[in-house]
């Protein structure tokens, strides 16, 4: 298996080779973001080890870069940065799975053999229901040819939304996917968001894309036109 480690520590980064070889991979190195770049452009990997905190392009610019390009080689980032927002950040825009520093050995093996064994399978460029657009790796928003600004969170919900597009999803199915974990907060923010939802990407265009199913959560389906002061295809408010 070919891997490349793009990491600006050439101490760790050598070390990070080391290991590697000594476990049956082979290992490319480059220091910078722009050589990074290029590397995993110009080359087929299995996998790729990118940090996030490097000279010339940051892990995020390279790896944006790489998505942008529809190279979709399995990212492991690294960061010596911990936090929710960081990692919801480098998922966002493509990363497959993500170490803090410092780590085990041991552990970035074991997450690189799962990523080559899940493949490079093409990742869909795009979520579609009807008209409506989101695309990931650009977070970015469109309902036609309009562009649709959204905070972090509005994002995050329509995208669960439209990668589970015409199934029901609950609140709590929400809250586990959006939300951090520790979020104790009223599960009635989901409803919240709901709201901002249909106000920025349906009722504009006279749409009812996101649907309440009474009793058991929300859809988002395929055209659906919004009929004059109605407020939900099952009468559910929420």
């Amino acid at each position: 298996m070919r891997v490349l480690v793009v990491e600006d520590e050439v101490g760790l980064a050598q070390a990070l080779r080391r290991g590697l070889v000594a476990d049956g991979f082979t290992v490319d190195l480059m220091h910078d973001g722009v050589d990074g770049l290029w590397a995993a452009t110009e080359q087929p990997y299995d996998a790729i080890v990118l940090d996030l905190m490097l000279p010339s392009l940051n892990g995020f610019q390279v790896l944006e870069a790489l998505r942008d390009r529809e190279v979709w080689t399995p990212v492991l980032m690294l960061t010596a940065t911990e936090g929710t927002v960081t990692q919801a950040d480098a998922f966002d825009i493509g990363a497959d799975d993500y170490l803090t520093k410092p780590f085990e050995f041991v552990l970035l093996v074991a997450r690189l053999r799962a990523l080559t064994r899940r493949g490079t399978s093409t990742r869909p460029a795009v979520l579609r229901a009807g008209s409506l657009v989101l695309d990931p790796a650009r977070r970015r928003v469109m309902r036609g040819d309009v562009d649709i600004s959204l905070t972090p969170r509005e994002f995050a919900v329509l995208e669960f939304l439209l990668r589970n597009c015409e199934d029901v999803v609950s609140k709590s199915q929400i809250m586990q996917n959006v939300w951090d974990e520790h979020f104790d907060g009223d599960a009635n923010i989901v409803e919240v968001y709901i709201r901002y939802l249909r106000k920025k990407v349906d009722i504009p265009f006279g749409r009812h894309s996101i649907q309440t199913v009474r009793g058991m959560g929300y859809r988002i389906s395929d055209e659906v036109a919004r009929r004059p002061g109605a407020r939900s295809s099952t009468g559910a408010q929420g």
